[in-house]
């Protein structure tokens, strides 16, 4: 990830924050950018929708975005959160083990959408073969 930042002139890491992947893709995300010592990049975190959280997030994280409208049902706002993530994106890197799911759908969207995706839980399957 680190020649990802360095190779270009500025990287936008999208990421939400629905689960232990998020999180612990924000985590490799703030090392990165502490170990290039570059500011050609930004952790933005994308909410479906306001949290109580937010103070906090604002510590963590470059910026904050709510990108869908207050029309969006409650129960398709993290679906329609992430189809606007993969709708700006050039790469996406994913866990998806099962077929179904939040996660599955989102990498299904990238691929019909023709956006790069790399599924880790994948690359570990062929790793452990």
């Amino acid at each position: 990830m680190e020649d990802l930042v360095r190779q270009n002139e500025f990287v936008e890491f999208y990421i939400g924050r629905n689960g232990d992947f998020d999180i612990l893709a924000a985590s490799v995300i703030k090392r990165v950018q502490k170990a290039v010592e570059s500011k050609n990049s930004s952790l933005i975190l994308v909410l479906p929708y306001h949290d109580k959280d937010e103070e906090y997030y604002q510590n963590y994280y470059d910026e904050i975005c709510f990108p869908l409208e207050e029309s969006v049902y409650f129960k398709a706002a993290i679906t329609k959160r992430n189809e606007w993530m993969v709708d700006r994106s050039n790469l996406l890197v994913a866990y998806v083990t099962e077929n179904s799911g939040g996660a599955a759908n989102t990498l299904k969207y990238a691929e019909k959408r023709g956006v790069k995706s790399i599924n880790l839980a994948k690359q570990k399957e062929n790793d452990e073969e």
